[in-house]
């Protein structure tokens, strides 16, 4: 079908890293993990079997996320794990080298696109591409990106959160705010040890955020600014009541100890992050020219990513923004499906992408 270089799509992501093969799919989903030896450097782990490191590392290894705020933090661990990838997808003994397309956030500097370029050649690609990430999201979400209408999407993934007005194929307006996922795990612990002086890892954070963890759970959702209408939506008292055993360690004794936390109080420890997203949101549509708010009004906010997958996040967003917002197929695959349908049809979306 491509003759005999393979090629590839990345959504090289601050929490999971998603790899698709040309005319098979997506063929690697790993949380973008690496452990490595603290003496020599050496890879230990990856993806997986890394993340089941995290906290729980010897002295002498230490499992980290070589991403931050979606752009590349450790340039020699994410080149050991990106040529980990490849070689996983494509194999080990491979004769041609594969053509590889990455995304990046469309906030990201002049340098640290270059970071991914170079991380990605240096790891065994013969070409590097380059898209940005709400392009990748809207193609992968069926958005038709070519039209002269106006389609908005919003993605929200473990490191950043990307807004973007798309037409004719390119990015008109675009907010990139590096607060998503991740920033979400931190205020759950946060609140925790302040409120409960109990001190939890990601991992506890990140259970207790899929678990309870909800947009509009609590009285009030969100501290709305002076001159905004209307109050969140109030959850039902039987919504109200769920909580989940957490576990950790006390900050004052050190010892073990568990306690209960009930829906309503993750809603207001994350509420102050989520008002950072909705501030991204509502930025962008504040710089979306007349014509193209009109069809995003006609056909609302497509919301991917796997923080789109919060509860009842879609409501928030509609009632915050007054656009009617909702979630695409599949949110946690649709950039990296995004990304291997424009390497696939290179030719037909070689204006919306960078070739290094």
């Amino acid at each position: 079908m491509f003759g005999l270089t393979k090629r590839l799509g990345i959504d090289l992501g601050t929490a999971n890293s998603v790899v698709w093969l040309a005319g098979t799919g997506v063929v690697l989903n790993e949380p973008t993990v690496v452990a490595v030896t603290t003496d020599d450097g050496r890879v230990v782990a990856v993806g997986n079997e890394a993340k089941d490191m995290l906290g729980r590392t010897p002295g002498n290894i230490m499992a980290s996320r070589p991403m931050r705020d979606g752009v590349i933090a450790d340039y020699r661990i994410t080149e050991a794990m990106l040529s980990h990838f490849i070689d996983r997808a494509v194999g080990r003994n491979r004769i041609f080298k594969p053509e590889v397309m990455i995304c990046v956030p469309t906030g990201a500097s002049q340098v640290e696109r270059r970071a991914v370029v170079d991380a990605t050649l240096a790891a065994g690609a013969k070409v590097a591409y380059l898209i940005e990430e709400p392009l990748a999201a809207a193609i992968g979400a069926k958005i038709p990106i070519a039209q002269a209408s106006g389609h908005m999407i919003v993605d929200m993934g473990g490191g950043s959160t990307e807004a973007a007005v798309i037409s004719l194929g390119g990015v008109v307006v675009h907010k990139s705010a590096r607060v998503a996922g991740n920033k979400i795990d931190e205020a759950i612990a946060n609140f925790v040890k302040k409120n409960y002086n109990l001190i939890i890892g990601e991992r506890m954070a990140e259970a207790i955020k899929i678990t309870i963890g909800d947009a509009v759970g609590g009285k009030i959702a969100m501290s709305t600014k002076p001159g905004t209408s209307g109050q969140v939506k109030v959850g039902t008292p039987k919504e109200q009541q769920e909580s989940m055993e957490v576990r950790g360690r006390d900050a004052v004794s050190g010892l073990p100890r568990i306690i209960n936390l009930a829906k309503s109080e993750v809603t207001l420890a994350i509420s102050p992050v989520l008002h950072h997203v909705i501030a991204a949101i509502k930025s962008v549509l504040e710089e979306t020219p007349p014509e193209l708010a009109a069809d995003i009004i006609d056909k609302g906010i497509v919301m991917a990513g796997g923080t789109s997958l919060l509860r009842n996040f879609d409501k928030l967003v509609t009632e915050m923004t007054g656009v009617p917002a909702h979630i695409a197929d599949e949110p946690l695959l649709c950039v990296v499906r995004g990304t291997g349908v424009a390497i696939e049809n290179i030719e037909l979306y070689k204006r919306s992408i960078s070739k290094k």
